[in-house]
């Protein structure tokens, strides 16, 4: 049997998900309430049978490991293992990642240990469930050196993806980076004999943006990266069209990128309608992320509407609507949330820690007393007194960095141990 090593790329510094990546890595960001964004791709790859997984990164990796090195445990006889590759110096080698390319490079001579026949390479920031062993399988059948996971998009999606033209086998022929508006890109088009084998696919997606989700045979990624290409999408991806055989996967699924705020939030408040695109309750392909062993929910007079939440929150008379509540959150008396993506807590505060909050005039770590707040992201630990306004008022305020908050891409953003004293309009 072919043995194939996965590897996870967990980028750079995540500066289009700051302040949520100020002090965590890209993978560990929390998401729909009690996950990390990390948790899909090893998801995929453990239930496509791929046990081996790298996860590279480089930027505050210490919540990444914490959150890996007690999660992903696997028994003697599996012989599984998830650990991480954060960027190291070398004889070879002495600087950061300079890019997804780069950072498969630096790490190879760690790969090469486990002597794999095939690689599968996975991104670190997207929300889908592939079947990766048929995306395996179909690679071994087209006999490709490399097959690149491609998703049907509409002609004016088109300049926010790389575009890859295939012929009528489904082989890459051609690649074009972020077309312009203005750009004619007719040509690039899926072959409609290839495109009506897909009777779910509606007329207008007929252009296939890369996934940033990759196999290679061991032999086509050593001579993928003999050179000194930083980049798979924009540089190694279309000089081996030239020189390899590379085939497209079409992957008609739910895909979405979720590597800026905007991006972050709005797939987040999507878990919460009545049928969401992505669905976390299929129990045949379950997403795994840290057992935590907290108690249930305890719901006190409230009204909750199309809402997540995660264990251990305790939330009493309060008005909650299309939000996400993280784990252990408090929610006091007569707060109001609509369309919030709440982290949560790392703890519970006890009877001590709360008086001395009184002393020190600090709120405690949750949403105070009649606060109302909407259309906002309250990071983990985040103490949000009582009788505040946030999202409430219209406020005109351009993106940018404030004393203990963050506005981007429109959204108000209250990082990790934050405090928004009480009284507080946003």
């Amino acid at each position: 049997m072919a043995k194939v090593l996965s590897i996870v790329l967990g980028g750079g510094k995540g500066e289009r998900l700051f302040p949520l990546t100020k002090e965590r890595a890209k993978p560990a960001v929390p998401f729909g309430g009690k996950y990390r964004i990390v948790d899909i791709p090893i998801s995929s790859s453990i239930h496509s049978g791929f046990k081996q997984i790298y996860i590279l990164t480089q930027f505050n990796s210490a919540s990444l490991h914490n959150h890996i090195s007690n999660t992903y445990i696997f028994d003697t006889f599996t012989q599984g293992f998830v650990e991480i590759l954060a960027a190291e110096q070398t004889y070879e080698h002495s600087g950061w990642y300079e890019g997804t390319a780069d950072a498969v490079r630096k790490n190879l001579l760690h790969f090469r240990d486990h002597r794999p026949d095939y690689y599968i390479i996975l991104s670190g920031d997207q929300l889908y469930r592939m079947d990766l062993e048929d995306f395996f399988l179909n690679h071994l059948k087209s006999g490709a050196d490399i097959s690149v996971a491609v998703t049907p998009v509409s002609k004016e999606r088109t300049r926010h993806f790389g575009i890859l033209q295939v012929d009528r086998k489904g082989r890459i022929v051609r690649f074009v980076e972020k077309p312009s508006p203005e750009q004619d890109v007719s040509a690039l088009k899926m072959p409609e004999s290839l495109a009506s084998s897909f009777e779910e696919l509606s007329p207008e997606r007929r252009y296939l943006a890369s996934m940033g989700i990759y196999v290679f045979s061991a032999a086509a990624l050593n001579q993928a990266l003999d050179n000194h290409y930083t980049d798979f999408g924009k540089e190694v991806i279309p000089h081996s069209i030239e020189t390899a055989r590379v085939q497209g996967y079409v992957f008609t699924g739910y895909w979405e990128d979720i590597g800026t705020i905007r991006s972050f939030y709005d797939t987040n408040i999507s878990l919460t309608t009545i049928r969401p695109e992505f669905d976390f309750y299929k129990e045949s392909f379950p997403i795994y992320t840290r057992r935590r062993d907290l108690p249930a929910s305890k719901i006190n007079s409230c009204i909750i509407n199309q809402c997540l939440t995660a264990d251990g929150c305790i939330i009493t008379n309060a008005n909650v609507t299309n939000s996400i509540i993280g784990i252990r959150t408090i929610i006091e008396s007569g707060a109001s949330l609509d369309s919030v993506v709440c982290m949560g807590a790392d703890y519970y505060e006890s009877a001590e820690d709360r008086q001395g909050n009184r002393d020190q005039s600090v709120p405690d770590i949750g949403i105070g007393k009649g606060t109302l707040i909407r259309g906002a992201i309250i990071d983990k630990n985040a103490r949000i007194g009582e009788g505040c306004r946030i999202g409430i008022d219209n406020l005109e305020r351009p993106d940018g960095d404030h004393n203990n908050y963050y506005i981007r891409d429109g959204l108000i953003v209250i990082p990790k141990n934050a405090v928004i004293q009480s009284g507080t309009v946003l």
